[in-house]
């Protein structure tokens, strides 16, 4: 099946119906499918969605989080971002804890789980063996994130980038839709925050940086719960979902 492409769809619903579909990445698809079929002895009853995962959050978003790719084994089997890893886990409790999701966890896509005035995406829609995607293939997979983003544009306020790759895939993004970046582009750091001015096609829209949720940030305490949340509380408060936190270190 071939999808009509980002660029000729005019509301989310109908990209993230259209993502679903995409095969444009041999190396991806074969991966991902290979997954669904062996599957992990702890999932063996599940029925694995092994398709690219769409944006999940509400179509007139303030504030938008951008992690990486799915989880073999987290979205790749249940079909939303972040839902049924250790990842996730991290990142529903905190942003439930700041007011941000009705629930703290994430275990499958018909759980009750909404998010308040957040949508989460990946600029790889599909799972990458080792959770590693190439530049080519974060290349190919950008008209979904761009177009995605410039249908968030009229409520868009604030963007969380969870790690250095999200980063470096969304400036492009950016700069290829009317935002105006600073020179030199900035460079990638936890508490990061960079504001970008209105233009006649939108409003002001400030970056986040923080480390990304992964194990091997959690597990070794390089970014904790607290340092999570605080990112998180900061973005809200840019998109106008929370109140303003005390201004600390990291801001410019």
């Amino acid at each position: 099946m071939t999808t009509r492409g980002p660029d000729r769809v005019s509301s989310l619903a109908e990209l993230d119906a259209e993502v679903v579909d995409c095969r444009a990445c041999p190396r991806l698809v074969r991966w991902r499918e290979q997954v669904a079929r062996d599957k992990r002895a702890a999932f063996r009853a599940w029925d694995y969605w092994g398709r690219p995962v769409p944006g999940f959050g509400p179509a007139d978003a303030a504030m938008a989080i951008v992690g990486l790719a799915p989880a073999a084994h987290g979205a790749n089997r249940t079909g939303r971002m972040f839902t049924g890893d250790r990842s996730g886990d991290v990142l529903y409790a905190a942003l439930y804890e700041v007011g941000l999701a009705s629930q703290p966890t994430s275990v499958t896509a018909d759980d009750g789980l909404s998010l308040r005035g957040v949508r989460i995406t990946a600029p790889v829609r599909c799972a990458p063996p080792e959770n590693r995607p190439t530049p080519a293939e974060r290349d190919t997979c950008r008209p979904w994130l761009a177009r995605e983003l410039q249908l968030l544009r009229p409520t868009l306020r604030s963007v969380v980038v969870l790690g250095g790759f999200g980063w470096q895939a969304l400036l492009p993004v950016l700069a290829a839709s009317s935002w105006r970046l600073p020179r030199p582009l900035p460079v990638f750091g936890h508490g990061r925050r960079v504001r970008l001015p209105a233009t006649d096609s939108g409003p002001e829209l400030e970056l986040f940086g923080c480390y990304h949720v992964s194990q091997q940030n959690t597990f070794t305490g390089r970014l904790t719960p607290a340092m999570l949340r605080d990112v998180l509380a900061r973005a809200g408060a840019a998109a106008g979902l929370l109140p303003a936190p005390d201004r600390g270190a990291g801001d410019g």
